[in-house]
């Protein structure tokens, strides 16, 4: 099925409602260069770096390879974002690697790329982003046991519901929040660099010298530095969201291969030295055994003052769940437009100029998932299946460059980089399958499961005239009920255009 015939058809289906405006309704080119640099070290900061760098650590055996595998994970990272940052120009389109994957690979492929989105992966780590928030910003309140789980749920839930109103409420407002809390991160991960400056100027380096950084306190493995690796690599999450909106970008082609180089290469220097701070104050020993690095790390060093960090991840966490929301909404968004998911979620509001159906069915699809006690199981499976699908669309660059040796590219990168990117990529993948076969098959298994899924949906296009007229009345119910309408043709070069004379 060809996308231009999809946005066709939507773009034909009949609107009682619409009126002369319609035209001018669209997504806005709203994200500057800051709130990119925003979107991409909001979504790859999250919880992790506070709570649980103590995997890379215990897989590594030793503080000077764990560093060294933080590092050379954040040069990976970045020969990653350098190949996405050619396909984002190449194909602009909001729906990051669906889009590419869709368009290089066929409609089935990009499918399965959004089934697995929608099933598991958005709904999974939003829900579990938000439970972290719930749980640190609780715990002042009961300081000496875990918060109750129903508290939890609630304030997670509660946390989803005002972020979404926010995202469908303004694009701006959305932005803004995702910068001020990305600044409040990024001052507490800077506080605990300052604070292993000074304990470095007090002498406390013990474990930093070669002697100490490299002595093993188990014997080294390579299958347990893969996994440290592959730990790393899973921390950098987050390095591809801002593909996901390219179409709102403001000059994409010069912002969002800027917003890459500024971001990756920062977040890269935070992991490192963050790690290095928690080692001047902690031995190895003590921090694979802490539950939170950060807390405890705050416990020795801030005295009265370390209720600090526990507030620092609970505003890392919520602006990491409205950077997910944002981000997550405008693949849906995507993906409707195709044809490969509900025509409503294809939808913008008449005035706002926000996809709110896409944002509302993501927050509720993470609302169900709050529901399930299977919740950090699905979490496995969606890392090695996200995992998969960064190699596909990393090789779809390759096969883009042959199949289309003339197309225009107005960044073009070695094709050294998505080669050592691919043959990274396979070391992992391999080894995942090795050392975990259960996880990956059962994963595999959930992204075929999208194949009758798309033979149905979207590849057997005669339905019979009774579904697809309840499938219209839903759909004409929804614009009535949300106000939303089809972004006109054009509409987002029009903004572009704008933004370019202003």
């Amino acid at each position: 099925m060809s996308s231009s015939g999809t946005r066709r058809r939507a773009a034909s289906v009949p609107n009682s409602d619409t009126d002369d405006r319609e035209p001018e309704v669209g997504l806005k080119k709203e994200i500057g260069l800051l709130s990119a640099c925003g979107i991409i070290v909001g979504n790859i900061i999250g919880s992790g770096i506070f709570v649980s760098p103590k995997g890379v650590l215990e897989n590594s055996s030793s503080v000077g390879v764990a560093l060294i595998v933080w590092t050379l994970s954040g040069v990976i990272t970045a020969i990653s974002a350098l190949c996405y940052a050619e396909l984002g120009v190449t194909i602009p389109k909001s729906g990051g690697d669906y889009s590419y994957v869709k368009d290089i690979f066929g409609g089935l492929a990009g499918f399965l790329r959004l089934w697995i989105a929608v099933l598991v992966i958005y709904p999974t780590n939003q829900a579990v982003i938000a439970l972290t928030f719930a749980n640190y910003a609780l715990q002042p309140l009961f300081p000496s046991c875990f918060p109750p789980e129903r508290a939890l749920g609630l304030l997670a839930a509660v946390c989803l519901l005002l972020l979404t109103w926010i995202n469908c409420y303004s694009v701006r407002w959305a932005t803004r929040v995702q910068d001020v809390f990305t600044t409040g991160k990024l001052f507490a991960l800077f506080l605990i660099i300052i604070m292993g400056i000074v304990q470095i100027c007090k002498g406390h380096f013990y474990w930093l010298e070669p002697e100490h950084a490299f002595h093993p306190f188990q014997p080294y493995n390579m299958g347990r530095i893969a996994l440290a690796f592959l730990q790393g690599s899973f921390a950098y999450a987050g390095w591809n969201f801002l593909n996901y909106v390219t179409e709102e970008l403001i000059d994409p082609y010069r912002n969002l291969p800027r917003a890459i180089f500024i971001s990756i290469p920062l977040v890269t220097f935070i992991y490192v030295f963050v790690n290095i701070a928690y080692v001047t104050a902690m031995s190895p020993q003590e921090l694979i055994a802490s539950n939170a690095v950060a807390v405890t790390f705050g416990e020795k060093l801030l005295g009265v003052m370390s209720w600090i960090m526990p507030i620092s991840v609970a505003l890392s966490t919520f602006g990491g769940v409205n950077g997910s929301l944002f981000t997550s909404s405008r693949l849906f968004f995507a993906g409707a437009r195709e044809g490969h998911l509900p025509h409503l979620l294809a939808m913008v509001h008449m005035n706002r100029c926000t996809p709110i159906p896409a944002l509302l069915f993501t927050c509720i699809s993470t609302l169900l998932m709050l529901c399930t006690s299977d919740i950090y199981t699905l979490i496995n499976y969606s890392g090695f299946l996200n995992y998969l699908f960064y190699g596909v669309t990393v090789a779809g660059q390759i096969v883009l460059r042959i199949r289309k040796p003339h197309i225009h590219q107005p960044i073009k990168v070695s094709l050294a980089w998505p080669v050592i990117f691919l043959i990274f990529w396979a070391f992992l993948l391999i080894f995942s399958l090795y050392s975990e076969p259960m996880v990956c098959g059962i994963g595999l298994g959930i992204m075929l499961s999208g194949v009758p899924v798309y033979l149905f949906g979207v590849y057997w296009e005669n339905k019979p005239k009774p579904f697809n007229s309840f499938v219209a009345k839903l759909t004409r119910l929804g614009q009535k009920l949300f106000l939303v309408v089809y972004p006109a043709e054009g509409s987002e070069d029009g903004n572009e255009d704008k933004e370019e004379s202003e």
